[in-house]
Formats: structure tokens, C-alpha cells, sequence
């Protein structure tokens, strides 16, 4: 047997007790040696030999909680994320693009920051401005609400006598008329106006996010919602199974059908058929759902256990709980007992205590289940339910590059939640310590998709340099509650072995290991000593073998050993 490919000199990132290793070999897509020099024996004419120089080679990230085709989309329509968070810089873009699209009947488009607008928020006389001919309409950053102008709101019926709809609200001024804000439920109408994706856009969005995803050495992934109402998306179970059925899906997906709360217990059979065809896949499956149980504390509809602080206008006091309590038991269990994988939604204090209630639930119906339940989130935790993480077998999903002072955080959320929550703010060192078990994700494309950032902040509770989107005075130096910061053994494997455990794929991928499939990213340096994480990059991603993104660092071919 011949190696396929030879990492040598390399900082061999390894499970606990394993002993030091500077070189791993690949043979047919799986990692067949381990060890501190290169095996002649398995050096052919054929074999490439990487030369890491010292560099860090780690299991590929795998992503545990993302919305890819959101973001390949994004790529597509009016992109706002990449921008500086400058209102006039916005509208400069929005209009820009209204001039290359005359013949779109509704603009969309995504990635806008409420911080870059007097007061938190745009309005529909800001959008008005660049494009008042048709309906336009813009999912911010986070997906919770709709940056609409006044034709949209026209065309949808959405006045000043419109209620807010049961889980969502519509922003008013004083005089109650729409601002042009439009929070969850209440942007379905005009999420609507938007013609309907075809087949063929959404297997573009589906191939440039994984492009994306790979160049960040990105190996799999968990899509948190193939059939999530946000982001202006339409079902994309389909696309993904036509992408994997052609070859073309090379990351590894585990996708979670969307738990529809208005449907009820009566959907629980479609869910059965849509988890069975998707049961022979090369490299996508499912077996999981999404149950969402509330929103975000910046529009005051995150679900908490006392009221906000500062509370806007209009606000519900304590924001909102999409599923009555009693109910989401009863959902829960009847997922468990169909054994379904739950993945929950939870950001407010309140909200995660419902749903530990409900996974607590859901073991009681299936005790025999080996689940990997999982709470997505948990921006604040009480710290009575820290401990339970743990005492339920329920695993943190959690999104660390949130946790820093950036200007969103500090001017707009941390005054809802004033000072005695705060320090509950992303609670994810204490989880740990009682014992919990980590998988990390992005979000993406609520926030950038690059692990190593999210690792840095992690680790620091700071803002990495290389990372655009932490700005604010204190956002890079400050760290947000330090005491909460994570080693980097534990955010690491929280990226890699925690969230294979997550997109149930430990048994083959998360970490180096002989006879695990050849899932490896290589960096630009050695992660244990980099001053800043997020300054490292991937230099070379690998699935099953297969060099799927990156360059390859020192790739010497033709069986030559590299110098010693």
C-alpha cells in the first residue's frame, strides 16, 4: 500500500493522550499512518508530500450550525455583509444595484447591521431613497428582521392598522405608523413579494457556500434548516439531493428539517417521508429537526425569564416563546420517540429553560436513543440551568464569535439586558466546567463563516485583527466577561470531534485518528502558539482525501522526501 498524500513536519493537532506527531500519510481518502517521520515503505512515485514547515495540520472544522445556501444566495443578490457598517455605504450599494437589475420587480437582498443607523435601525425612508419604483426587500445580517421600503410595505398591506402577527412585530414610530422594520413572523408578507427561486439559482447558492466553506477549511457541516422560512429561502432538501446524487456536494451535511410551529403535532408524518429520502446519500443525510423556539434579544424577541432593560417602544417586555411550553414537551417527545436528532433554537434565558424542559422530555420518551440534542445559541443562560447541560446529556451549539464587545453587543444588546445578565452573556467556560459538551458553528451568513476567528474569540473573548466586523473601541483589547473565555483545546474541539458528535459523523470524521476518513485542513501556522488565531488561514482543505480547497503548502511530487 502507497500513500495517496504524506503531511510531514507538521504540528499534528491529536486526541488527549495521544503521544506527539509531526506526520500523517493518506491512502484511498483515509488516514493510514501516524507517526513522527515519513515510512518510506509508503512513498511511491505518485505520493505528494506535503511539507508544513511547522505548521498546524487539524481535523477539518465541521460547521454545526449554518445556513450555506443563505449564503451562497446572499453572494448572489444585494450583498451587504462585506460591507463597513456605514449607512451611506448601503444605500451607495443598494443603489448600485438597483441600476444593474431594471428589470427585477423586487430587489433582495441581505447582510444589513441595525448599528449603522441613527438609533439602531433603518427605516423605509432610508430605502426610499435609492429605490422607491418597486418593492424592496432586505434580510438583515441575523435573519430576524426585514428592511423594507414603502413600496413593499404597500404592495404586502402593511399600514398603520396592520396588528403585529402572533411571533413577530412590526416597527412604528411614534404615531404608530411601519418604520420599515419588519421582526420575524411579521416579514412573511413581504418575504412573499419575492419572485420564487428556481432549482437551478439555488444549486449556484448551494455550490459557491460550499466554495466558501472549504476556503476556510470548512470539511462538513450541519445546515441548521434545509427548509427554514428566513433569508428569503424556498425548500432546499431537494437541492441538496440533487447536488450529492451528481457528485458535485463534496463536504459532508447533515441537514435538519424545520419543525413548522403553526402546523402542529399533524406534521410529524411529512417529516418521516422527507427524512426517508434522503436515507442513501453519499455525503448528506438527515435525521434531524429544528424546533425554534424564540428570536434575539436586539429586537426584544428573545424569550426571558424577567423584562428587558431599555425597553423599546412596542416590545413585548419579555419577548416571545414561538411554542407554548407544554407543547414544545409534547413536540419533543414525539421526535424522540420517532428518534429524531432535536435541534433547538434558544437565545434568551427563558427560552433555554423551556427547551432543557423539553430535551429533558424528549429522554424520558426515548431513554434508549442515543441523541445528540443539541440547543443552538445561548446568548444567556441562567445559572440554574448551567448544570443541566450536562445532568441531560444535551449538547452547547454554540456561535463563539459572538462573544466580544463589538458596537452591536455593547450599544444595542447589552443594555436590554442590563448588568446582572451580562454576566450570564455567552456562558459557554461555565457550561464546560459543569461539565457540558461543546459543538461550534457560525451562523453563517448572521456572521462570517471562518472557524479561525470564532476559535480566537473563543479563547480571548476578544475580537480577532483579522476580523472586520469587530469594531468598537473595546472589541479587539476588552474581553467580553473573561471568566467565560474557553482553552483552546476545548474551542478547537469544539469546532472539529464536538461537532462531528453534533452532524452525527464522529465514527469517521472530527479528529486524526488511523482509519478516519481524510478530512484535514492544514494552516498557515501553528494554532498552539499564534499570537492572534484568526490572522492564521487555510492553506489546504482535504475531504476524503481529495484537495477541495486551499493551496497546498511546500507540495513536493514525485516521491522525494522533503529536506531534513
Amino acid at each position: 500500500m502507497y500513500a495517496d498524500h504524506i503531511f510531514t513536519n507538521a504540528a499534528v493537532w491529536q486526541p488527549l493522550g495521544m503521544p506527539p506527531a509531526t506526520t500523517v500519510a493518506v491512502s484511498d481518502g483515509t488516514i493510514v499512518a501516524i507517526g513522527s517521520d515519513v515510512d518510506r515503505d509508503l512513498v511511491s512515485a505518485s505520493t505528494v508530500i506535503h511539507d508544513l514547515a511547522g505548521a498546524s495540520l487539524l481535523p477539518g472544522f465541521i460547521d454545526a450550525h449554518v445556513h450555506p445556501v443563505a449564503g451562497g444566495l446572499a453572494a448572489l443578490r444585494c450583498d451587504l455583509s462585506e460591507l463597513a457598517h456605514d449607512r451611506r455605504g448601503y444605500l451607495n450599494a443598494i443603489a448600485a444595484y438597483v441600476d444593474s437589475h431594471p428589470d427585477a420587480p423586487v430587489i433582495t437582498g441581505s447582510g444589513w447591521y441595525g448599528d449603522a443607523f441613527p438609533g439602531g435601525l433603518p427605516t423605509r425612508a432610508d430605502l426610499d431613497e435609492v429605490v422607491a419604483d418597486r418593492p424592496a426587500v432586505l434580510s438583515s445580517h441575523d435573519g430576524h428582521g426585514v428592511w423594507v421600503n414603502s413600496a413593499a410595505l404597500a404592495t404586502a398591506g402593511i399600514d398603520r392598522h396592520t396588528p403585529d402577527p402572533t411571533g413577530g412585530r412590526i416597527e412604528r414610530d411614534a404615531a404608530g405608523e411601519p418604520t420599515g422594520v419588519l421582526f420575524e413572523r411579521a416579514a412573511d408578507s413581504v418575504q412573499a413579494l419575492a419572485p420564487e427561486i428556481d432549482d437551478a439559482v439555488l444549486r449556484e447558492a448551494l455550490l459557491t457556500a460550499q466554495r466558501r466553506l472549504h476556503s476556510v477549511g470548512v470539511t462538513g457541516w450541519q445546515d441548521a434548516g434545509v427548509d427554514i422560512p428566513a433569508f428569503g429561502l424556498s425548500d432546499t432538501l431537494a437541492t441538496y439531493l440533487a447536488a450529492d446524487e451528481a457528485g458535485e456536494l463534496t463536504a459532508r451535511v447533515c441537514g435538519a428539517l424545520w419543525w413548522a410551529a403553526e402546523q402542529g403535532l399533524s406534521q410529524i408524518d411529512v417529516l418521516r417521508e422527507r427524512r426517508a429520502v434522503a436515507r442513501h446519500g453519499h455525503r448528506f443525510h438527515v435525521d434531524t429537526v429544528k424546533v425554534m423556539q424564540d428570536g434575539i434579544c436586539e429586537n426584544c424577541t428573545a424569550a426571558m425569564l424577567a423584562p428587558y432593560s431599555d425597553l423599546p417602544t412596542g416590545a413585548d417586555p419579555t419577548g416571545l416563546s414561538f411554542i407554548d411550553p407544554a407543547e414544545l414537551n409534547e413536540v419533543c417527545a414525539l421526535l424522540a420517540r420517532d428518534e429524531f436528532h432535536i435541534h433547538m433554537h434558544a437565545v434568551g434565558d427563558r427560552a433555554v429553560r423551556e427547551c432543557l424542559d423539553a430535551l429533558g422530555a424528549a429522554r424520558a420518551a426515548n431513554p434508549q436513543f442515543d441523541a445528540a440534542h443539541q440547543i443552538a445559541h445561548l446568548d444567556v443562560v441562567d445559572p440554574q440551568d448551567i448544570p443541566r447541560f450536562a445532568a441531560l446529556g444535551v449538547m452547547a451549539n454554540i456561535q463563539a464569535l459572538w462573544a466580544r464587545r463589538d458596537i452591536e453587543i455593547v450599544e444595542r444588546k447589552l443594555p436590554l439586558l442590563g448588568t446582572d445578565r451580562e454576566r450570564w452573556h455567552f456562558p459557554f467556560g461555565s457550561i464546560t466546567t459543569a461539565g457540558g459538551t461543546l459543538a461550534m458553528g457560525s451562523d453563517w451568513p448572521v456572521t462570517d463563516p471562518n472557524p479561525l476567528w470564532a476559535i480566537h474569540t473563543a479563547v480571548n473573548r476578544t475580537g480577532s485583527d483579522a476580523d472586520p466586523h469587530a469594531i468598537g473601541t473595546d472589541a479587539r483589547t476588552v474581553p467580553l466577561i473573561a471568566e467565560e473565555a474557553l482553552s483552546l483545546r476545548t474551542a478547537v474541539d469544539a469546532y472539529t470531534i464536538g461537532a462531528a458528535r453534533a452532524a452525527h459523523c464522529a465514527q469517521h470524521a472530527g479528529s486524526i485518528e488511523i482509519g478516519k476518513d481524510a478530512d484535514l485542513v492544514a494552516l498557515s501556522g501553528d494554532i498552539s502558539t499564534a499570537r492572534d488565531i484568526g490572522c492564521l488561514t487555510a492553506q489546504l482543505t482535504m475531504v476524503g482525501g481529495d484537495l477541495v480547497g486551499g493551496s497546498a503548502l511546500g507540495e513536493v511530487v514525485g516521491g522525494k522526501a522533503p529536506a531534513q
